[in-house]
């Protein structure tokens, strides 16, 4: 999944990037609201965390632009205003989610999953493939009833093709899945994790439709 992060403390900025980077996503980081603007032009994100308090203006009235555009991403909001209006006044513009600062970062990955599923419209996390059994809740991965041993980085590849199942996934939709801005992309990254997770769930698992991209399934 690509995160995108609109943060500007700094401290509290790098532990939400670092953890949610820990979970297997992409994520970018921005800290004001023009750089949101441009990041939201250029990549196709599946979920934004906003703050609301930013330096050059209102995380609120972004919020906002995006619903008045028909942008339909998911939003939660994490802020340290914790009144009930302003809260109200959030959900009220087109937000999925609150969280109230200072927030443990365990429940915030475990709202992100809740409100992605919201948005699959499957309320049951688990995907069954052949031998391959997927909790995208609890990021279970087993093969025959056995851990499969799948890495944070396999697991971004592997959410990406199984939300997608039976359908092609191209090789730049599983890189945005990886990757944060600034990071540095191999040519082969997407091959490579491909080739793992065929040694670990079996090489039926993902097809490659040359030309395209890969599938997950039938």
């Amino acid at each position: 999944m690509r995160i995108l992060l609109i943060e500007d403390d700094q401290v509290l900025g790098t532990a939400i990037r670092d953890h949610i980077a820990s979970n297997g996503h992409g994520v970018d980081w921005v800290q004001r609201i023009d750089d949101a603007r441009l990041a939201l032009a250029t990549v196709g994100y599946e979920l934004i965390l906003l703050d609301l308090g930013l330096t050059d203006g209102d995380g609120l009235a972004l919020l906002r632009e995006l619903r008045a555009a028909r942008n339909p991403v998911p939003v939660i909001i994490a802020t340290a205003q914790d009144q009930i209006a302003v809260r109200i006044e959030g959900l009220n513009a087109g937000a999925d989610d609150y969280l109230v600062k200072p927030f443990d970062l365990s429940e915030m990955i475990a709202r992100i999953s809740a409100v992605t599923r919201r948005y699959t419209g499957d309320p049951n996390p688990a995907i069954n493939i052949g031998p391959v059994s997927i909790d995208l809740a609890l990021k279970l991965v087993t093969v025959a009833g056995e851990d499969a041993g799948i890495t944070a980085r396999e697991w971004a590849v592997l959410e990406r093709l199984v939300r997608h199942r039976g359908a092609v996934v191209t090789k730049s939709e599983i890189e945005d899945s990886l990757y944060e801005f600034g990071a540095e992309i191999d040519s082969n990254a997407v091959e490579v994790y491909v080739s793992r997770l065929r040694k670990k769930l079996g090489r039926e698992f993902v097809s490659t439709i040359r030309g395209l991209g890969y599938k997950a399934g039938s």
